[in-house]
């Protein structure tokens, strides 16, 4: 029985302890506090602290799947990366390098946002010996070569970035509730090109979740894989606190499910991006992401000890 009321303490991740050396734990829970990749609604950079606030309502064990994360792993907070929030490549390294550490250490990171550019250096530090494959939940395909006449890291480019660098095999990406008003009309040949399979919303639902589930365990098949949640990929009157909201998306209870299906998956870490607090003041859309991240730390963490770790 809990012995301190949820609405009490220092927050942190889940209200689990806050530790500074990721050898110390199976499973990190970190903040990634930056915005600069943002194209139109700032405010991500605020993710972190509203979703360690939400995440207090968070409980032990998974209700359906019945997994216990932090049974089988050794979960903490592992508190935010130093952020410099007027120097956007300068940030991009420091991500990069505070993940390098988070790996080295054997340690599976799982991360709060930020904008969805944070995933590039994170992939970066997972994904340099060998690419990993990924599923992906959003609103867009994140897939764009440059915006404004030529700046090539925000948070709808870092997916290209990715494949170019050799971090993703696109054979093994999925993204899931893609919808929305397009740019131009091939916007999307680029990554349906290179082998990424696209699940648009009107194809989720003549699917169904159980279809969606069995296409991504599918695509992603035996390798490493890394999840990838943009609250956006929800309709925004579940998660209006983002900033490029689009409507038609998925439900809370889809998403839910449609993460349950990963378990058994070979996960090796996993994010929710794109929560910008000045956007839901109710807080609703940070309880949403830190309901997003539970789901996403048990079928990681059921990775992780499968793995005999």
């Amino acid at each position: 029985m809990a012995k301190m009321p949820r609405f009490a303490d220092v927050s942190t991740f889940m209200r689990l302890p806050l530790v500074e050396d990721p050898a110390a734990v199976d499973i990190a829970l970190i903040g990634v506090p930056f915005d600069g990749g943002t194209t139109n609604r700032a405010g991500a950079r605020h993710g972190p602290r509203q979703v360690r606030e939400m995440s207090t309502m968070i409980r032990r064990v998974n209700h359906v799947s019945k997994l216990a994360p932090f049974r089988l792993c050794r979960c903490a907070d592992l508190g935010d990366v130093r952020i410099n929030p007027i120097d956007l490549m300068q940030s991009l390294e420091n991500i990069e390098q505070f993940f390098g550490r988070v790996r080295a250490a054997g340690t599976a990171p799982l991360s709060v946002g930020g904008d969805h550019l944070v995933t590039l250096p994170i992939l970066r530090a997972l994904a340099g010996e060998r690419p990993v494959g990924m599923v992906h939940f959003d609103a867009h395909s994140d897939t764009t070569d440059s915006y404004f006449g030529g700046s090539r890291y925000t948070h709808g480019t870092l997916f290209r970035r990715a494949v170019e660098e050799g971090l993703l095999d696109p054979q093994r990406v999925v993204q899931i509730g893609v919808r929305g008003s397009l740019h131009d009309v091939d916007d999307l040949d680029w990554p349906l090109a290179q082998g990424m399979r696209i699940i648009t919303i009107e194809e989720v639902y003549d699917l169904g979740c159980d279809g969606v589930i069995a296409e991504a365990r599918r695509v992603a098949g035996d390798g490493p894989t890394y999840v990838s949640f943009d609250v956006d990929g929800l309709d925004p009157v579940y998660a209006p606190g983002t900033g490029t909201p689009e409507v038609g998306g998925l439900t809370t209870h889809e998403a839910q499910r449609m993460i349950r299906g990963l378990q058994g998956l070979d996960i090796v870490g996993g994010d929710v991006v794109e929560v910008a607090p000045p956007f839901d003041p109710s807080g609703n859309t940070a309880l949403v992401a830190a309901t997003m991240m539970f789901e996403i730390l048990c079928v990681l963490a059921a990775a992780h000890a499968s793995r005999g770790n």
